[in-house]
């Protein structure tokens, strides 16, 4: 966890903690998915960063205790009960943003669609890497920076896409994926724990991968950041032959679903 005092590098933004508070800098969004952030608060949903205002050109949130789950993955996030405890927290979330409206004249970072009835603020970026953990226990996900209307089984597939993962696997640093069957295992379990099928989520990640992978192209030709940063390290090529993985291993994924 970071330490009080310390600043944090991230690919995004750099934050610092002071106490237990996490100060990062107000950017055009930040009124927006403060505003979110209150809503989950108050109705009663724990596992997000309390928004605790500004102080200068700083927005301040509450701190998570925990560590995020980077290379090599904790422990818990190596089990099925990790990835049920994921799969538990995006269907909370859901359930409680479900009637969140967005303050008249919000803005989100990178959005692409407009709010309506029908659709959920997404959480928008569900890597591991913004999951906290305090030992095996899931305290919940930080950096809402991409938060933004959309399709609820958009923020399924993403969260698929990096936590089961779905994408080729590392042996050197993901020992307990045991190919294909331990890969179908994980994501029958995270369908299961938000209530879903993995065909829909296969679905909608085939989408989700094309539209990123265009979005990083299109913003990132226009030197828009952070996508100029995502499509100089080759973020869109990435995409499209984890796609192409998906495609190949489409049915193995769903060998029974």
């Amino acid at each position: 966890m970071i330490e009080d005092g310390a600043t944090d590098q991230g690919s995004v933004t750099t934050v610092r903690r002071v106490g237990e508070t996490i100060r990062r800098p107000v950017r055009e969004w930040t009124p927006a998915v403060q505003a979110l952030l209150r809503h989950l608060e108050a109705a009663g949903f724990r596992k997000a960063p309390r928004a605790l205002g500004t102080d200068g050109e700083e927005e301040v949130l509450s701190l998570l205790h925990g560590e995020p789950a980077f290379k090599p993955w904790p422990p818990g996030l190596r089990t099925a009960r990790g990835v049920l405890a994921l799969g538990h927290w995006l269907r909370d979330y859901h359930r409680a943003v479900r009637d969140f409206r967005p303050p008249p004249g919000a803005r989100w970072q990178g959005q692409e669609e407009e709010w309506e009835p029908g659709l959920v603020i997404r959480h928008g970026d569900l890597g591991p890497w913004n999951s906290i953990w305090d030992g095996d226990r899931l305290t919940g996900f930080i950096d809402w920076d991409f938060a933004a209307p959309g399709h609820a089984l958009d923020d399924v597939a993403q969260l698929a896409w990096y936590a089961v993962p779905l994408r080729p696997t590392d042996p050197g640093q993901d020992p307990f994926l045991t190919g294909l069957p331990a890969l179908r295992t994980r994501l029958a379990v995270l369908c299961s724990a938000y209530g879903t099928q993995p065909r829909a989520v296969l679905d909608a990640l085939q989408g989700l991968q094309r539209r990123e992978s265009e979005r990083i192209e299109r913003l990132g030709a226009r030197g828009t950041e952070p996508w100029a940063g995502f499509l100089a390290r080759g973020d869109a090529t990435g995409m499209r032959e984890e796609a192409r993985w998906l495609r190949e291993n489409r049915a193995l994924l769903l060998d029974g679903a």
